[in-house]
């Protein structure tokens, strides 16, 4: 799948965060450092972003949150998980279509090296 440079810089980020704590860590701390790479680099983002579900022309606010949503065109969905299921890739999928945003990426900072943690989607 091709990735656009927004996606390679968030990768580039997520990257470094890994580089430097490594697997082993809380999500939310993941979540946090990430945060601040993002920053570093002048990348716009949102954490714990509400997501509403629509239902019949009203909007319903069910407490769904995405971890990060970046330049208001990019979904991350962050796991620090000894194996991502299924259930992850609905999560980050059903984000999606809520939301309209087309991209998304999976990241398992478990993982010995993150690039076999990133998982790419786009609806």
């Amino acid at each position: 799948m091709e990735q656009d440079p927004l996606t390679g810089k968030v990768i580039g980020c997520a990257i470094e965060v890994h580089r430097v704590l490594g697997p082993g860590l809380l999500e939310s701390t993941y979540t946090q450092c990430l945060a601040r790479e993002l920053a570093i680099h002048e990348i716009r983002f949102k954490l714990e972003h509400p997501s509403p579900v629509e239902y019949k022309g009203v909007h319903l606010d069910c407490g769904y949150r995405i971890d990060v949503l970046v330049e208001d065109q990019l979904i991350l969905e962050l796991k620090a998980v000894q194996k991502i299921q299924d259930i992850h890739h609905a999560q980050l999928l059903t984000y999606m279509k809520l939301s309209g945003i087309t991209t998304g990426l999976l990241i398992n900072f478990n993982t010995k090296m993150l690039k076999d943690g990133i998982k790419r989607f786009k609806l």
